[in-house]
């Protein structure tokens, strides 16, 4: 099933199942999310600002330039999914988990973090917002990756041997 364009906002989404959903330049902003899964789905273009996700979990799922500004996710999980240009800037990540998933040029700038856990990602390239990751758990690899962009936002100065 395929959504293009349309207008869901301030929609109610509770105990649903969802498998090959393509959402495609939809409105789905301020829509509550409760005790859902979706598998295998497309979010391209999506605005779901504003949306509240709780108990959410997402499996093989393709997310691009969704817009996910002052979110609340709570309890969410994306497993194996690709998140490009996400863009999470000032929402709420309570233990939010992104297991074997992709995490490709995305915002967290101003989010709100708790036990928000990046440690298991496939891959993380953040486009902005590292200064705003307290509260989220990385790994030591993702820590040496991240080092320069870290040492830039402190005003270290890095020289080589």
């Amino acid at each position: 099933m395929t959504f293009t364009g349309g207008r869901y906002r301030r929609a109610r989404f509770d105990d649903v199942w969802t498998h090959q959903v393509r959402w495609v330049g939809t409105d789905l902003a301020e829509t509550a999310w409760t005790d859902c899964e979706s598998g295998a789905g497309l979010l391209a273009g999506v605005e779901l600002f504003g949306a509240q996700l709780r108990r959410v979990t997402f499996h093989h799922c393709k997310f691009d330039s969704v817009n996910l500004r002052a979110a609340a996710l709570r309890d969410v999980t994306f497993v194996d999914c690709l998140l490009r240009d996400v863009d999470f800037g000032g929402a709420g990540l309570t233990r939010v988990a992104f297991p074997g998933t992709t995490l490709d040029r995305v915002r967290f700038d101003n989010v709100k973090a708790d036990r928000a856990d990046l440690s298991e990602a496939a891959s993380l390239s953040i486009a902005s917002g590292l200064e705003a990751m307290r509260g989220v758990t990385i790994s030591a690899l993702q820590l040496l990756e991240l080092a320069p962009a870290l040492a830039d936002i402190v005003g270290l100065e890095v020289r080589e041997g």
